[in-house]
């Protein structure tokens, strides 16, 4: 009786660990826990910076020519913390070739999966409330969170319309949550 019972538990057990060992393995790649202690440092310049010519003299007689306007502050605003703690200023930027750029400045929050920088309609609330609202309505992903601390830039595509945008938000797109977000105030 104790062969029969040994050979009929064996397969049940190695099924359960097999169960076990797979759920581990998809519950470590869905939540990537280790990227909680694993920091990304981003130290962008500030757009147009460094694309700018040095001035050369004008011919004589000529007058100098006027320098390239630099980056134009659009809107701005802090960003506030949604399910990690998030703080920083985004600015949003028009670059003397008339493109837009979102620059967040002093960025520091949780690493996280899949993160993203959405450009979106939403307003921002405060503490839960805010954590779902941004895929509500119309938004724009500018790609993948590039560091969770530092200064970046992101690029808007062009032909996006920035002024129907009010906020940005730091988004986790594998579990729909915002990490933080940040109203744009116009200047």
């Amino acid at each position: 009786m104790g062969r029969v019972r040994s050979a009929l538990v064996r397969p049940w057990v190695i099924g359960v660990l097999a169960v076990v060992v797979a759920g581990a393995g998809f519950g470590l790649y869905w939540f990537q826990p280790w990227k909680l202690w694993q920091d990304e440092t981003v130290r962008e310049a500030l757009p147009d910076a460094a694309a700018r010519p040095t001035a050369t003299a004008p011919p004589s007689g000529a007058s100098p020519a006027p320098a390239p306007a630099g980056p134009q502050a659009l809107a701005s605003g802090e960003l506030i913390s949604h399910e990690h703690t998030t703080t920083g200023t985004v600015k949003l930027l028009r670059l003397s070739d008339g493109s837009h750029v979102v620059r967040l400045e002093r960025l520091d929050t949780s690493n996280g999966p899949d993160l993203r920088v959405w450009l979106t309609d939403a307003p921002v609330k405060e503490g839960r409330a805010g954590w779902h609202v941004f895929d509500d309505g119309e938004h724009v992903s500018l790609g993948k969170l590039k560091g969770n601390k530092g200064s970046q830039n992101y690029a808007v595509p062009e032909g996006v319309d920035v002024s129907r945008f009010s906020s940005v938000s730091i988004w986790c797109d594998r579990f729909d949550v915002s990490f933080g977000a940040a109203h744009l105030a116009r200047a």
